[in-house]
């Protein structure tokens, strides 16, 4: 039996997360991509808080340019407001996309930004 798109990526999530967990000194940096915009959350796993979390919907409201060039931009602004809150480094949760495309960019933005992972 063919599965979904969305089993295979909940398959694929839940063995990430196995293995990705994030404190208050080192977060997870959680991604969730849709047709229309791309979120990230900083994540403190132990004490089950989300530290912060940005969205290209409510921050890049007048962005310019493709979902590509958007996820970036939101990638340096999330960097921006975790190192102006003392986070230098955070573990990487591609929430079972495939690196490639806004997801790498995104994380490619918060690198070029100060973001270490």
């Amino acid at each position: 039996m063919a599965t979904s798109k969305l089993q295979r990526r909940t398959r694929i999530r839940k063995r990430i997360r196995k293995i990705i967990s994030g404190t208050a000194e080192r977060p997870r940096l959680s991604v969730y991509r849709s047709n229309k915009g791309i979120y990230a959350q900083l994540i403190d796993d132990v004490n089950g808080k989300t530290l912060m979390g940005v969205s290209s919907i409510s921050e890049l409201k007048d962005a310019t340019g493709n979902k590509v060039d958007q996820a970036r931009e939101l990638g340096k602004l999330l960097a921006e407001k975790a190192t102006a809150a003392n986070i230098e480094q955070c573990s990487f949760d591609r929430g079972g996309y495939l690196y490639h495309g806004r997801v790498k960019a995104l994380a490619e933005g918060a690198r070029e930004a100060g973001l270490k992972f």
